[in-house]
């Protein structure tokens, strides 16, 4: 839709237009921090996205995808929220009485730059989101064993650090996308690498922007690398927001 707007002059509501298309399409339309607005129209074209701050608002925000499997899904994101929708009292109510209090409160933690509480919230609501798709019947399972090491091991290292150092997030998929400041990633990755050693691909692990080298005190280690898992996280994408 972009690059077709681009192309012709074409001058409007673009957003619309891709969200005819996904949900996600609309939200890519706008860059840095962006909220979909749900709607009131029947017919929907007041379902627009609109930007929340400038990709230049949290220069230090930096985004970490742990890819764990590139398999196609059982049950793809649409039909998966169709039967939600259809069967899910759980997502009902996070619809209805949840997700509005916390868009407030999600808006007011990025342009104070809060990561303490932007990341408490991400993991929160990334949770919730997964808990309706096993209040739905028949219950969805995107995510597996791995996802839910990846976030064990964000805990863990939240807890050794005393605050939230990383928040981790999964949409309709096992694959983690860990938000973290630029200060904390290279300590991380490393901490990554050192609980998935990589299998074959040692020089290609991180893609992206570079990743310093990081030393790992003992403590940490000890607290929070438990048996390695070689393998099983197959690269790191390091980017930030765009």
């Amino acid at each position: 839709v972009s690059a077709l707007a681009r192309l012709y002059g074409v001058e409007g509501e673009l957003s619309e237009v891709a969200r005819r298309g996904s949900g996600s399409a609309c939200r890519s339309m706008l860059g840095g921090f962006v909220q979909w607005q749900r709607g009131e129209r029947p017919d929907g074209r007041d379902s627009l996205a609109h930007q929340v701050a400038p990709e230049t608002h949290w220069p230090e925000l930096r985004v970490l995808v742990l890819v764990v499997s590139g398999e196609k899904k059982q049950v793809g994101s649409t039909a998966g929220m169709q039967t939600s929708v259809d069967t899910s009292p759980l997502l009902k109510h996070r619809a209805e009485a949840v997700v509005p209090e916390r868009l407030a409160l999600m808006m007011r933690h990025i342009r104070e730059r809060d990561f303490e509480g932007f990341g408490q919230l991400t993991m929160k609501d990334s949770n919730q989101f997964h808990a309706t798709c096993l209040d739905t019947f028949p219950p969805i399972f995107y995510l597996n064993d791995l996802s839910r090491q990846i976030i064990a091991l964000a805990h863990r290292f939240n807890a050794h650090h005393g605050r939230t150092k990383v928040a981790y997030t999964f949409d309709a998929g096992p694959n983690a996308v860990i938000f973290t400041l630029a200060d904390t990633v290279a300590e991380f990755v490393e901490v990554v690498r050192r609980s998935f050693p990589p299998a074959t691909n040692g020089d290609q692990f991180v893609r992206g922007l570079p990743v310093d080298l990081a030393s790992l005190p003992e403590e940490l280690l000890a607290a929070v690398v438990m048996e390695p898992v070689p393998g099983a996280v197959r690269y790191i994408l390091h980017t930030k927001v765009g």
